[in-house]
């Protein structure tokens, strides 16, 4: 693990199912767990799926909220595409590519679990694009719900 890792926590509905889906299905690791939580690894950064017994409403579109990784390496993308299928991960938009011939160019996909929590995973053609291209104003898709 390097000098920094991001950590991220967010709320799920059962623990046993997040950790289906994350552990056996996503392949993170294990890590921590309490009756109230599971800290998990997704690569190499801390995730923790915490437990709420609020509603967990399914949102209208990727926007405002998800989360995921950004794959310098096409090849462990598409690793990732398959075992989501392979596991029978539920799909919230199916791989796609984006912004086609253009500098932000990039594939993505959307899994959602089983809290309606959305994922998101994706390559771009340009790593540039992934901090950079300031000349370029936009930032996801306009016609998805916010």
């Amino acid at each position: 693990m390097g000098s920094v890792c991001f950590h991220l926590a967010f709320p799920v509905h059962d623990l046993e199912e997040a950790k289906r889906f994350y552990v056996d299905g996503l392949g993170c690791t294990l890590g921590r767990q309490s009756s109230h939580a599971v800290l998990l690894r997704f690569k190499d950064h801390q995730i923790v799926a915490q437990l709420t017994t609020e509603p967990l409403t399914r949102q209208k579109g990727i926007y405002p909220r998800h989360f995921g990784l950004i794959f310098t390496n096409e090849e462990e993308w598409k690793e990732v595409v398959e075992r989501a299928r392979t596991h029978g991960l539920k799909f919230y938009q199916h791989p796609r590519r984006r912004f086609p011939g253009t500098r932000l160019e990039h594939q993505t996909f959307f899994l959602e679990d089983p809290s309606h929590n959305l994922l998101e995973f994706k390559h771009y053609t340009h790593d540039t694009a992934i901090f950079g291209e300031h000349d370029v104003s936009v930032i996801g898709d306009e016609n998805e719900s916010r």
